[in-house]
């Protein structure tokens, strides 16, 4: 009877095991309170459903084992199990794909770029954009033109400055190279402005052909014009999706929302950055992008932890956590649903398994296997000896 426990119980082990697994690579999500979300609003077949992810932080060629055989391998299951979960539309990683991007050979850049496609895995079907962070180009006094746009040349949707507009199921979006941004009178960073100022009269003209429809309406178009004299107070948020690497300069207040967790730079063995995780986009830079876009909403990277904030002319700004247990213990991204009426968007934090977690389980596992080893052959000792 003894014996026959034994199978059962390797059987039993083995799928609690498995069932383990597929809980623990499972995301767990909230909708994040928002100053439009004060109704629920049910979803709807012509929403875009983006998954927003930052600081991947890849080492390619140079992960040790432990990277291969198990970071990578929870980070590839993450990505399989959000994708099967919430099926989204569109993937969207807010910078520092790389750990040591800016010190890489091109052919260690390569490497990199091969570990990200393992990685994402099903993400490849779906449309993919990429916005570059300081770990991946380096500090601005660094930058080089010709590395930048090698780098921007290996992703899909971005100019040669690395900087990218698009439009997906009537949402528009804009990706500005932060970095380039901080530099002075930079020729990386002219290429910048030229974009913003590109995107800016694109926004003003569609403003302007609205104008000319409801001006046929008579008295609406009387409105419309009283209204134009206070264009701060109208277009606020008119613009298009703003994705960024380094968040907006904000206002010392209280956040709408956040990870409970504030963790160092340089987790484990990638180093830190170029920049340090508290460093944002200057004031000045800051007041131009909101002046130039209006933005409807600005996604941002680089700190690690989620957070949401409200810029005092009412745009939000949400900061998508580190997706990689190489920057944090507990990992997470966004979801974001632009739902179909233009205006509205449903924020929510996912969190995945903490790394001390899982490691644990597998600790329990290897000592409980280790036991009854033990008990086995001290039992086969004690028969053979009698």
């Amino acid at each position: 009877m003894e014996v026959a426990w034994r199978p059962l119980f390797s059987l039993v082990l083995v799928l609690a095991l498995v069932i383990h697994e597929e809980w623990v690579s499972a995301p767990s999500c909230k909708t994040v309170p928002t100053h439009e979300s004060e109704t629920t609003i049910e979803d709807h077949p012509e929403d875009l459903k983006v998954m927003m992810v930052a600081n991947l932080l890849l080492l390619g060629s140079d992960s040790g084992y432990r990277n291969r055989l198990f970071t990578d391998y929870y980070m590839s299951k993450f990505f399989r199990k959000s994708f099967q979960t919430l099926e989204p539309d569109m993937l969207v990683v807010l910078g520092d794909v790389s750990a040591k991007g800016w010190e890489l050979t091109k052919p260690k850049w390569v490497s990199v770029l091969h570990q990200f496609d393992r990685v994402v895995g099903p993400f490849l079907g779906v449309p993919l954009h990429v916005v570059l962070g300081d770990r991946d180009l380096g500090r601005c006094g660094e930058l080089n033109r010709k590395s930048v746009s090698w780098v921007a040349g290996r992703f899909p949707g971005l100019d040669s400055a690395g900087c990218g507009a698009f439009e997906i199921s009537n949402v528009s979006f804009v990706s500005l190279n932060a970095v380039a941004l901080l530099c002075g009178n930079d020729d990386l960073r002219f290429s910048v402005e030229k974009i913003v100022e590109s995107e800016s009269l694109d926004l003003r003209a569609e403003m302007d052909r609205f104008e000319d429809v409801v001006d046929k309406s008579g008295e609406i178009g009387d409105r419309v014009r009283g209204f134009r004299l206070r264009e701060s107070d109208v277009s606020s948020g008119s613009g298009p999706v703003l994705l960024l690497h380094f968040p907006l300069r904000q206002k010392p207040s209280a956040k709408l929302g956040g990870s409970s967790d504030v963790v160092d730079d340089g987790r484990g063995f990638v180093g830190a950055g170029p920049y340090d995780l508290l460093h944002n986009l200057p004031a000045n830079v800051t007041q131009y992008i909101f002046q130039a876009l209006k933005p409807r909403i600005v996604f941002s990277g680089h700190s690690h932890e989620f957070s949401a904030y409200t810029h005092p002319d009412g745009t939000y700004e949400v900061a998508v956590p580190a997706m990689s247990w190489n920057a944090r213990d507990d990992p997470g991204f966004i979801f974001a649903i632009f739902r179909r009426n233009k205006s509205a968007v449903s924020i929510i934090y996912c969190s995945l398994a903490r790394e001390s977690r899982v490691i644990v389980a597998y600790i329990s596992v290897l000592l409980l296997l280790a036991s009854i080893i033990v008990l086995n052959l001290i039992k086969t000792h004690l028969i053979r000896s009698r």
